[in-house]
Formats: C-alpha cells, sequence, structure tokens
C-alpha cells in the first residue's frame, strides 16, 4: 500500500473525536519510532507490528499521554475517513450520494470518499450513519467486503455464492448470525480479512478497536491485490453455497460413476454427481421409521496443514485425532420428519451411507466449543426422538481405499441417483 502523507487539516478532520490528543506524530520516522515507546503497545502485543505500520502511513496518531489505546473502539465516522483514505481503492462504478444527517462535519469528507470508494452504501441506511457510534464488527465485515467488489467483480459473485452457505462460527450454528451480514462474515473469513474469536463466535456485535483496525488496514491491502479464486476457503464456502458440500475442493478425485461402469440396459439418465440436485431432496430410506434430507455435507482432510486445510476443520475436528487408513472425516447435516417414533438405532438403519452416518453426531470438542447441533440433544430415554423434526450433525468417513467401501451412493424418491467414489 502506497504511504499516505495528509495535511494538518486533513489529519484533524481525520483524527479528531476523542482519538487523538495533541503532541501529535509529525512524520513517518518519528511514527514509527513513537510507536514502539506507546506506554500500552510492546513489542509482544499481538497487533504491534500492524500499529507501527498504521501510525507510519498516517492512518492513527498516539495520545499525548503516550499511549495508543489498542483497545479502544473504533467509531464509525472514524473508520469511515480511514477507508476513505486507501489510497489504491478505485471509485466504484454507481456512485450514491451522502445523505447521511448525523455525520460531523470533521468526517463528512471521509464519509463522502468511503461511499465514493464503495465502502458504504447509504441505501442500505435510513439516512442516519449512527456515526459517533462505535461500529461493530459485523458491520465492519459488510463495509470491507463492499469494498472488495469494487476491486474484482468476482468478489460481488462470491458474496452472493455463500447466500446459502455453512459458516464456520458459532453464531451461525446457534442461529444468531443475522442473514442480512451472513455474506460479508463468510467471505470476510474466507480471504482471511477477519476470523473468530477465542470463544469461536465471529462476534457481530462487538465494537471494532483500534488495534483490529490496524491490522486489518493491512490485511485489506493484501486480500484486495489477490483474486477469490486464490483463497481455497471462500472456494469451499461458495461451493457449499451452490451446491451443498465442499467435495470438489478438498477431495477432487472422488467423481461421478461413468456411464461404461454400469450394464447397457441401465438407465444413466438418472445417475449424478452434483450433490446440488440431491441437496434437501427426500432420499429413499431403508426402513419407513422417518423421512431424511441431507442439507450440506462438509468434507475435511486432516492429514494436511496450513492454508491447504480445510476452512471447517477449527469447527469439527480436534488436532490429535485423525482416522486410519488415510480416510477423510465426513460431516453431514441431517433433517428428518420422524413418522412416529423413532429411537437412534432405528435412525441408522434409514441410509446406510459409510459417509454419512445419522446414527451418531461428532464428538470433539470443536463441535461442542462451536455449539454445532448434536444428536445427543434430541434424545431422551432409551434413545428416543424427542423432537419430531430434528436437525443435527451425523459423523462418517470418506475412504479411499476400495476395501473399505469407498462409493456415496444416495437415491432419491424421484429416482435420481447420487453416486461417486474416487477415480
Amino acid at each position: 500500500m502506497k504511504k499516505i502523507m495528509i495535511s494538518g487539516v486533513t489529519a484533524l478532520a481525520l483524527f479528531t473525536g476523542g482519538i487523538v490528543g495533541s503532541g501529535a506524530i509529525g512524520n513517518s520516522v518519528q511514527a514509527a519510532q513513537a510507536t514502539l515507546k506507546f506506554k500500552d503497545v510492546p513489542s509482544t502485543h499481538w497487533a504491534a507490528e500492524a500499529i507501527n505500520s498504521a501510525v507510519e502511513q498516517g492512518y492513527f496518531k498516539g495520545y499525548a499521554d503516550g499511549t495508543f489505546k489498542p483497545s479502544s473502539p473504533v467509531t464509525k465516522a472514524e473508520m469511515a475517513s480511514i477507508l476513505g483514505r486507501l489510497a489504491d481503492q478505485p471509485d466504484a462504478a454507481t456512485q450514491e450520494q451522502n445523505n447521511f444527517t448525523d455525520v460531523p462535519d470533521w468526517a463528512k469528507s471521509g464519509v463522502s470518499i468511503a461511499i465514493k470508494k464503495g465502502f458504504i452504501s447509504p441505501s442500505k441506511y435510513n439516512g442516519k450513519l449512527d456515526a459517533q457510534a462505535p461500529l461493530q464488527r459485523g458491520e465492519m465485515a459488510s463495509w470491507l467486503t463492499q469494498g472488495l467488489t469494487v476491486v474484482d467483480p468476482e468478489y460481488k459473485q462470491a458474496l452472493s455464492d455463500v447466500t446459502n452457505t455453512v459458516v464456520p462460527v458459532k453464531e451461525y450454528f446457534t442461529g444468531k448470525l443475522a442473514s442480512s451480514q451472513k455474506n460479508a462474515v463468510a467471505v470476510a473469513l474466507g480471504t482471511g480479512l477477519m476470523s473468530v474469536a477465542n470463544d469461536k463466535n465471529f462476534g457481530t456485535d462487538r465494537t471494532t478497536t483500534r488495534a483490529e483496525v490496524a491490522v486489518l488496514i493491512a490485511r485489506y491491502a493484501t486480500v484486495a491485490k489477490t483474486k477469490p479464486a486464490d483463497f481455497q476457503g471462500l472456494n469451499e464456502l461458495r461451493e457449499v453455497g451452490l451446491t451443498g458440500t465442499n467435495l470438489s475442493v478438498i477431495a477432487p478425485k472422488y467423481k461421478v460413476i461413468p456411464e461404461s461402469k454400469y450394464p447397457e440396459s441401465y438407465d444413466y439418465s438418472k445417475v449424478t454427481g452434483e450433490f446440488s440436485k440431491i441437496r434437501n431432496q427426500e432420499l429413499v430410506t431403508k426402513t419407513n421409521y422417518a423421512d431424511i434430507k441431507v442439507k450440506n455435507w462438509i468434507v475435511v482432510n486432516p492429514y494436511v496443514e496450513g492454508d491447504a486445510r480445510s476452512i471447517y476443520y477449527p469447527a469439527f475436528v480436534d488436532e490429535k485425532n485423525k482416522p486410519l487408513r488415510g480416510a477423510y472425516y465426513s460431516f453431514a447435516e441431517f433433517e428428518m420428519n420422524i413418522k412416529n417414533s423413532m429411537n437412534q438405532l432405528q435412525g441408522g438403519s434409514l441410509i446406510q451411507a459409510v459417509a454419512m452416518n445419522p446414527v451418531i453426531s461428532p464428538s470433539s470438542k470443536a463441535v461442542s466449543d462451536y455449539s454445532i447441533p448434536h444428536i445427543n440433544d434430541l434424545l431422551g430415554a432409551k434413545g428416543v426422538f424427542i423432537v419430531k423434526n430434528p436437525v443435527y450433525w451425523g459423523k462418517g468417513l470418506l475412504h479411499f481405499d476400495n476395501e473399505l467401501n469407498p462409493e456415496v451412493f444416495l437415491t432419491l424418491k424421484d429416482g435420481t441417483i447420487y453416486r461417486v467414489r474416487p477415480n
């Protein structure tokens, strides 16, 4: 990112409002030196390097008492002004007018520029930005991902693709992730712009701090220079949103069984390798205890590290656990309509697919920490379901060893057959 030189008047407009004291930093060298001397930003602080950079580039200043106050919240007006100064951010093709009536004079220009650059869309507000309120992380995700759509139209497509995805944050699994922020949170996670906290929540309603903003400025610059397709996590989230599974990203060897493997008399027109065609559709069951659908199917390769690791790994798998003989973990989200009464074992007899087991849910600490719906929460005495329409996640294994039945074979009531195996 280019370094930004600011005048004294512009700096006043950018950093007033209680965020800057007198005795501000004069130039980039002094800025870097002064940041190292902030009483509350030791070299071991998690954001020390980002704070150094943000101060050096003129996005922040320290306070007169020698502190930076890294944990202090940033207001919407302050953040908008900072985003408006991102020199590498292009202007949006469609320009909206700044019709906010509650923006203080010092921030009006900065807010207008942030709108011009596509970070803020006034049409999504009702004439008021609530400019002097602390910016919450959910709204931050929305602003940043909107900005990315201006940089590269493919990010706009990504925001659309994740509408029906599984978002690996606790709020998603507990039903507390607002639909208005879900897509932005997914893209922010998938690109590495933002992450979950130690409590596994994204924290959409938590305020954004000065230290976090310093980090986000640097991250945004990096993401904006990267194609959406280069982020495996985002690819997974998009695939799950569009098809219901991340299989093609994590286990691309799994393909539809070709027509040549069937007898000539077989009606191959019913066979598909597209999971989207069976997602949320009623499956043929081996017993008649309940109707069953698969809402989502998540596959995790437990043998890779770093960026090659599934974005869903932290939500489903504990570090120490690895299955035998090279199998991948397989997690299916089931939705059932129990006809009369059904116990746990009877539920397991509905479909017999090694990769999708309705009898058990994953028992990892991760699943507990993320509050992923578990079969045990739905069972009463003698393992009988106490909910007529349970929705929960089951655990299976995706095998590659022919001796362990690697095929995934599901049939819909309309005759459609989903049949894939590793090639």
